[in-house]
C-alpha cells in the first residue's frame, strides 16, 4: 500500500473439501449413504463445484434406483474442465478408494451443510450492508429491516430436519403426551385456557398451531371479548419446569396482540376500565369519584407486570406480522397470538382480488400457528346479509370472503348479542306490544353468545356468556349449578 502496509488477507469463506471428498467416497463405495444424508445435504452445499456436480449426478442416479460408482459415473466427466484440472474421471476412483468408512457419512454431511449455512450468512451479511449502503426512495430502512429477518429466519428454517414422515409409534407417543398434560393440567385442558369455563369446556382450550377465527357485526364485542381472553391468558401466565424437563411456561402465557385497528392506549384503556370495573368513558373523560380513581390506580399497578405485548402500526402485511411475532417469540417468549382484525392486514404481495389477498392472509396466519406452535386468534367481520334475516344470529356463509377463512380455520366462533338489536326495537311505552318488549328486554339484558359454528377438534354449539356493556367485559354465565344448585345464588 501507499503508506508500506500490506494490504490485509482476503479470509477463505468456511470449508473442508477433506469433509466433501469422504463423504462422496462413501456414498460411490456404497449408494445407501445418499438415504442417510439427503434431507441434509443438496448439490449447493458443496464448497467445491465439482464435488456439487458430482453428488447432483450420483444422487440423480439414485433416485431412478440406478448404481452410481466410478465407473458409470465416468461417462459424465470425460469433458468437464473441473475434473480435467484433476486427472480426469480417475479422480471418482481415488475418492472411493480413500473412503474409509461409511459409518460417518452423516457427520460429514453435517460438516459440509454446516458450513455451507455459514458462507450464506456472510453473504447475506454482506447484502444486507451493500443494501443499506445503496441510498434508494423505493427501499425504507424498515422495510429492509423486515427482509433482513425475512432470509435470516428462512435461512435458520434450512437447518431444521424434522420433516418427513414420522412412525406412528411417535405420533402416539406425542398424542400420548398431551393427553397427559391436560390430565394434570387444571381443568382438564390440551390447550390454553380462555379464562371462561364453559367456552374451555367447548373448545378443551385454545390449541397450539390452530387458527381461530372469531367473528361478529359492529358492536357485538368482538375485539372486547378478545381483549378480555388475552387479558385472562396474561393474567395467569407462570413460568417453571415443564413436564419434558425444560423451563418455560407452565400456566397462562405470554400474549401478543396486533391491534391494526385501535391504538395500544384506547387497548389499554379498555383492559383497565374492565379490571378497574369503572366505565370507559368515565376513564377517559377523567369524570371518577375518588373510590374509582384508586381503583383504577391499584388496577394499573397489578397490569403493569402481566406478558401482554401490544403493536398497533396499521395496516401490516401477512410478512411483517411473521417477523414480529417471531422476534417476540425470540426475545420475550409468545403463547398466544391475536390479531385485530384479519381484513386490515395486508396480503404478502398484491393481488388481482380481494377473494384472494384474504386466503393469502389466512394461509400466512395458519401458517404463523403451525411453525411458532402456538394458537392464532384472528377478528374478522362479518357480511351485511346478516342484518337482512329475522334471525340475525351469524351463520358461516356470513364470513367476509368466506370461502379460504372457513377452509383455513380451526375453529370459527361468532359473537351475538340479542339485546343489541332488541334495544333497536324498542316500541312506544303507550304500545300494546310495550309490555311483551319489556319482558324479553328484561330476558336476554346483559346476556351473549359465542357460537362456534365449525371445530376440528370438537363439537359445534352456542357457549352462554355474561356480557358488562359498561366495562366492556365477558364473563361466565352466573348458573344455578355453579352454587350447589341454590336458585339463590345472587
Amino acid at each position: 500500500m501507499a503508506d508500506g502496509t500490506s494490504a490485509p488477507e482476503i479470509q477463505a469463506a468456511p470449508h473442508n473439501i477433506e469433509a466433501e471428498q469422504a463423504l462422496l467416497g462413501a456414498l460411490l463405495v456404497n449408494n445407501e449413504v445418499y438415504d442417510r444424508v439427503s434431507s441434509i445435504l443438496d448439490a449447493s452445499h458443496f464448497y467445491d463445484p465439482l464435488h456439487g456436480r458430482i453428488y447432483e449426478i450420483a444422487a440423480d442416479r439414485i433416485r431412478k434406483n440406478a448404481l452410481a460408482t466410478p465407473v458409470t459415473l465416468k461417462p459424465f466427466f470425460e469433458s468437464d474442465p473441473g475434473m480435467a484440472e484433476l486427472g480426469g474421471p480417475a479422480y471418482l476412483a481415488r475418492l472411493a478408494g480413500a473412503a474409509v468408512t461409511i459409518f460417518n457419512a452423516r457427520d460429514y454431511a453435517q460438516t459440509i451443510y454446516d458450513l455451507s449455512l455459514r458462507r450464506d450468512l456472510i453473504r447475506l451479511g454482506g447484502e444486507i450492508s451493500a443494501k443499506a449502503a445503496a441510498m434508494s426512495i423505493e427501499s425504507e430502512p424498515k422495510d429492509q429491516i423486515e427482509e433482513a429477518e425475512q432470509a435470516l429466519y428462512q435461512l435458520g428454517e434450512r437447518g431444521r430436519y424434522e420433516g418427513g414422515f414420522k412412525t406412528f409409534l411417535k405420533a402416539i407417543s406425542e398424542a400420548v403426551e398431551v393427553a397427559n398434560a391436560a390430565y394434570h393440567r387444571e381443568g382438564g385442558l390440551a390447550g390454553l385456557s380462555t379464562g371462561l369455563i364453559d367456552m374451555d369446556r367447548k373448545l378443551g382450550g385454545l390449541h397450539p398451531s390452530d387458527l381461530i377465527i372469531l367473528a361478529g357485526r359492529p358492536s357485538m364485542g368482538k375485539t372486547a371479548l378478545a381483549t378480555n381472553i388475552a387479558f385472562n391468558i396474561a393474567k395467569s401466565w407462570r413460568k417453571g419446569v415443564k413436564p419434558d424437563g425444560t423451563e418455560g411456561t407452565v400456566d397462562g402465557g405470554v400474549v401478543g396482540f396486533f391491534s391494526l385497528e385501535m391504538s395500544a392506549e384506547q387497548l389499554a384503556t379498555r383492559i383497565l376500565a374492565e379490571q378497574a370495573e369503572v366505565s370507559s368513558e368515565k376513564l377517559r373523560r377523567g369524570e371518577m369519584q375518588e373510590d374509582e380513581f384508586r381503583r383504577v390506580v391499584d388496577a394499573s399497578r397489578a397490569l403493569a407486570s402481566i406478558p401482554l405485548y401490544i403493536d398497533d402500526t396499521p395496516a401490516l402485511s401477512i410478512s411483517a406480522i411473521a417477523a414480529r411475532a417471531r422476534r417476540l417469540k425470540r426475545k420475550n417468549g409468545l403463547d398466544v397470538l391475536f390479531i385485530d382484525y384479519l381484513q386490515l392486514a395486508r396480503a404478502a404481495s398484491a393481488k388481482e382480488n380481494r377473494v384472494n389477498e384474504v386466503s393469502d392472509i389466512t394461509q400466512g396466519l395458519k401458517a404463523i400457528a403451525k411453525e411458532l406452535n402456538i394458537p392464532v386468534i384472528a377478528l374478522s367481520q362479518l357480511s351485511r346479509q346478516v342484518e337482512s334475516r329475522e334471525d340475525k344470529r351469524p351463520q358461516l356463509s356470513d364470513l367476509r370472503e368466506s370461502g379460504s377463512i372457513e377452509q383455513d380455520a380451526d375453529v370459527v366462533m361468532f359473537v351475538y348479542r340479542e339485546q343489541y338489536y332488541h334495544e333497536r326495537m324498542k316500541p312506544p311505552e303507550d304500545d300494546p306490544k310495550f309490555p311483551e318488549w319489556a319482558d324479553k328486554a328484561e330476558r336476554v339484558f346483559g346476556k351473549a353468545e359465542a357460537i362456534i359454528g365449525k371445530q376440528r377438534h370438537g363439537p359445534i354449539g352456542t357457549v352462554e356468556l355474561a356480557f358488562q356493556g359498561e366495562f366492556t367485559r365477558f364473563s361466565d354465565l352466573a348458573k344455578p349449578e355453579r352454587y350447589g344448585g341454590r336458585e339463590d345464588f345472587e
